[in-house]
């Protein structure tokens, strides 16, 4: 979850820890702009070597901020598994 926050902090300019707060204010279903995920997606692909599929868990997991890093969580946890 950390490094989703990161990145999407990072490509608005502001601290990771007021995403953070804003994520806890204002509960787990923050929306996040579908073009954004996209850029915060391939990062987290390019960074972690993972691939997210493209099915229709993955699609229900970019509706929210808490969701999508969610996704990122499991997909990296089932590559170690693989490992």
């Amino acid at each position: 979850m950390d490094i989703v926050i990161d990145f999407l902090a990072e490509y608005q300019g502001r601290p990771s820890h007021e995403l953070y707060e804003e994520l806890c204010a204002r509960g787990q279903d923050l929306p996040v702009d579908s073009v954004l995920v996209m850029e915060i997606l391939s990062r987290v692909e390019q960074h972690f070597g993972v691939r997210i599929p493209a099915d229709a868990e993955a699609g229900r997991s970019l509706r929210s901020v808490w969701a999508f890093a969610e996704t990122v969580y499991d997909t990296m946890q089932a590559k170690e598994s693989h490992q």
